[in-house]
Order: structure tokens, then sequence, then C-alpha cells
């Protein structure tokens, strides 16, 4: 739902400077609509400010845009709810629901903005300006705010590495993460992700991370991939990140109870 406390969702993101978040990823290839609105309504009450919506495969405008109906619908719920009895208020139920989509055939109208990306060391045209290029007169017309991101993918790079043609950035590659921070500021990206892959076996190290914030004094920093607990994810809180992605996490429960306590335990400890 779109955050009645700030005027788009970029302000939003960027209120919470200083204090990192948590971003629930939801693939609509991997559970029903029925299931990724449970899974949300759990991650939001255990703590996290964001929903993301998108897989690398088997995404479509149509399991997109079913499931952000889905979750919309069970946000709009709780928050009448959280107005007759509730311990978290309207506001806290009003989490942004964003496409983070793998290309121009994963978008929906239903959604509160999209992660508008470069994958900027794709060898492939199609993702670096193609994709987008057929998107977003989509975009534009249902009125979803487009999120100006730089989207960099670190090895092992996982299934989005695959897809996406890309030559990986290795772990001790610091002066090239860097040069692409550098690169996504110039072009006045709002966002900058560094992606390990889905379920990798190892998250984005902490130095490409420290390098990524260290060359930006503007870009909001997003990890993901390969985060399995809350200590890795502290780690990278402590090396500079602003947002914590898990996918392949939440997607170990089928019960929502239990995803909650999951998810209530690995914020507490990435918050530290």
């Amino acid at each position: 739902m779109r955050p009645a406390t700030h005027d788009s969702v970029l302000a939003y993101i960027q209120s919470f400077q200083g204090t990192a978040q948590h971003i629930i990823l939801i693939d609509p290839d991997d559970a029903s609509p029925e299931v990724a609105a449970s899974r949300c309504v759990a991650a939001v009450s255990a703590g996290s400010k964001m929903i993301f919506v998108g897989g690398s495969t088997g995404t479509d405008n149509s399991n997109v845009h079913d499931t952000c109906i889905a979750i919309q619908e069970a946000l709009e719920l709780y928050v009448w709810n959280s107005s007759q009895n509730s311990t978290l208020s309207e506001d806290d139920w009003r989490v942004p629901v964003v496409l983070f989509p793998a290309g121009s055939n994963a978008l929906s109208p239903n959604a509160d903005a999209i992660t508008f990306m470069m994958l900027m060391n794709s060898n492939e045209r199609r993702f670096l300006i193609g994709e987008q290029v057929q998107g977003v007169p989509h975009i534009r017309k249902a009125g979803v705010e487009p999120l100006s991101m730089g989207y960099l993918v670190c090895a092992p790079g996982g299934k989005v590495g695959e897809v996406g043609g890309v030559d990986l950035i290795e772990s001790d590659a610091i002066e090239e993460v860097a040069a692409y921070t550098m690169c996504a500021e110039a072009y006045n990206f709002s966002i900058l992700y560094l992606e390990a892959g889905s379920g990798a076996h190892t998250p984005v190290s902490t130095e490409l991370i420290r390098a990524a914030k260290a060359a930006s004094s503007t870009l909001i920093l997003i990890v993901g991939g390969g985060i399995k607990n809350g200590a890795t994810a502290n780690a990278a809180i402590k090396a500079g990140a602003d947002w914590i992605v898990t996918g392949n996490l939440t997607e170990q429960f089928d019960n929502a109870a239990t995803l909650q306590s999951t998810l209530e335990k690995f914020i507490t400890q990435m918050q530290g």
C-alpha cells in the first residue's frame, strides 16, 4: 500500500536513512497469490518495511498482477482491522508493494512502485535499456512510480547472473564496484542494489558493500542474495547496507505464524 505518511515511495524509502530495514521478496512463480499475501502479512507483522514482487524466471503479467492484487487486498484489510484492535497502527500496514521485474512482461498496475533498473554489468542490450523501453509506456499509463536503480550482480550470481548474461563482480573487485557505484550516481539513480543471486551459497562480500558505500554519498544501498540469517544481514548493514532483501528464507515456511516468528528474530538480529 502506498504510505500515507509520504508523498512518494522514494520519500518513504529515504526516510529510513540511518536505520537499516528489511524487504521481503515474493516470487509469484513460487506461491499462489493467497500464500504470497499470507507471507507478506507475516513479514509486515514481524517488521518488514517493503515488499518486492518478482523473480528471475517464471513470472509474467498474469501471476505478477494476481499476486499484487492479493497482497494489496490483505494489507487493506489489516489497515481496517488496525483501526479496531491491533498492536500495529494503520501506518505500519501501509507498506509499499514494489515490482522487482525480470522484464517488461512482468508488470502490474496494482503495484505502488517499480524498481526501474539497469542491470549494469550485463552484456545484453535488453537488460541495459531494451526491456525498459518496452515497459515504460505501460508503467507511465498505470501511474506506477519508477524507482531508478542500478543493479549489480556479484559472484556467485545464481540464476539472475545466468539469465542476465552478466560479467560477475568478484568478491575482491573493490575498484570495479566503486566505479560502478560512481557511474550509478552520475546517472542520478536513487538506488544501488548489490545482488549475489537468489539462494546463493555466499552473500555479497562485506568488502564490496563497504566499497560501494564509500563511493557514493547519495545512493540508497540495497543488498540481497545468500543472506540466510540475521548475523549475516547485520554484517552487511555494518558494512553500509541500508536495506536487506530476503526471498528464499521466506519460502521455507508454509505456516505464517512460524514465518513471522522467524522474521522477528531475523530483523532483531539484523538491526543489532
